[in-house]
């Protein structure tokens, strides 16, 4: 698979051709963690949002120990969240809001998060830096807002080899 590296002048450029596309005001934000953290951030700053909130969810059956669920295809089987972290309702109704992860690859975190809001009664739009149509499980459905269209596995400059085991902090 096609590899890309990128630098924070490369997220600047994404941020700066999404920022227009975006039209209106939202009451919230919600970010995927740990993907959309930076990029939510810098979204929040450019559109002056001020109301964060942060999403947590894991497919179990994509991790060793995860359960399976019987009877269901291959593929349905991985449509089972664990919300690790997620607002409470009343912190969603009635509230227009922008969910951001950095990749929508194959968009079941973004999806479910975007569902999971409409279902507490909000209006979310999803916003992603890159749209991976190719390897999406949801045909026809897209990204409200994206920056750019990519097959390439995508590295972004928060995702570079750093921290304690790097700089020999944890031995």
């Amino acid at each position: 698979m096609r590899r890309e590296i990128l630098t924070w002048s490369d997220v600047d450029k994404l941020i700066d051709y999404l920022v227009p596309q975006i039209h209106g005001r939202f009451d919230s934000m919600v970010i995927i963690t740990r993907g959309g953290i930076v990029p939510g951030g810098m979204l929040a700053e450019a559109l002056n949002i001020t109301y964060i909130l942060t999403a947590a969810v894991r497919f179990p059956a994509d991790y060793p120990g995860g359960y399976d669920v019987g009877g269901l295809h291959p593929e349905q089987k991985y449509a089972i969240p664990e919300f690790l972290q997620f607002p409470d309702d009343e912190l969603l109704t009635g509230r227009r809001v922008l969910v951001v992860d950095d990749v929508w690859t194959r968009g079941r975190n973004i999806v479910t998060v975007t569902k999971r809001i409409d279902a507490a009664g909000g209006n979310p739009e999803s916003c992603v830096l890159h749209y991976k149509p190719a390897s999406s499980h949801y045909p026809g459905v897209t990204p409200t807002y994206y920056a750019a269209v990519t097959d390439a596995y995508v590295i972004y400059p928060w995702e570079l080899d750093r921290g304690p085991e790097v700089l020999g902090m944890w031995n």
